[in-house]
């Protein structure tokens, strides 16, 4: 399976190696990184757009809630990044640990909290957007990204579900 991921990455950076893909890539993984720019939006939201307080807070705790989910994972899997020749790596990490995708998985739990504020459509972009950014910075397999869009997306709703069972504030 190793191989198969290794060559999927190679293949991917081959294509998107020339162009702003990798500056753009870095640029939103800086965002994601231990899930700041998403808090941050949904804190701003928060603030900002009191009518949807609500929603833009679950933004912000999902994020969170997400990001702490996958690094315990992390140090329970102890999956090392990948290392071969045929990758560049374009960014620096936190650790040497990649799997789940923590940035996907933060990300992908905001997504899913946002979309009653940008819609689906928006939110699958949000969210595959980064998941293709990790595999470009060669910081992480495809299992690692999928596996972190779906803790990100399984954390989100269960977050929403215990939020909408409170009921309105």
């Amino acid at each position: 399976m190793r191989d198969a991921e290794i060559e999927v990455m190679r293949r991917w950076q081959r294509l998107t190696a020339r162009g702003p893909a990798p500056v753009l890539a870095r640029r939103y993984s800086a965002f994601g990184e231990h899930a700041a720019g998403w808090i941050l939006l949904g804190l701003g939201g928060a603030l900002l757009d009191r009518r949807r307080r609500e929603a833009w807070l679950g933004v912000a705790a999902s994020a969170f809630a997400a990001h702490a989910s996958a690094v315990l994972l992390k140090r329970v899997v102890r999956r090392v990044r990948p290392e071969d020749p045929r990758v560049t790596v374009y960014v620096g990490t936190p650790s040497r640990l990649s799997f789940p995708s923590a940035h996907v998985s933060s990300t992908t739990a905001a997504a899913t909290a946002l979309v009653p504020i940008i819609g689906a459509p928006a939110a699958v972009t949000t969210a595959g957007a980064m998941m293709l950014a990790r595999v470009l910075l060669g910081v992480h397999y495809p299992t690692d990204v999928a596996a972190g869009a779906g803790l990100g997306y399984g954390v989100a709703r269960v977050l929403r579900g215990r939020l909408a069972a409170r009921g309105p504030r």
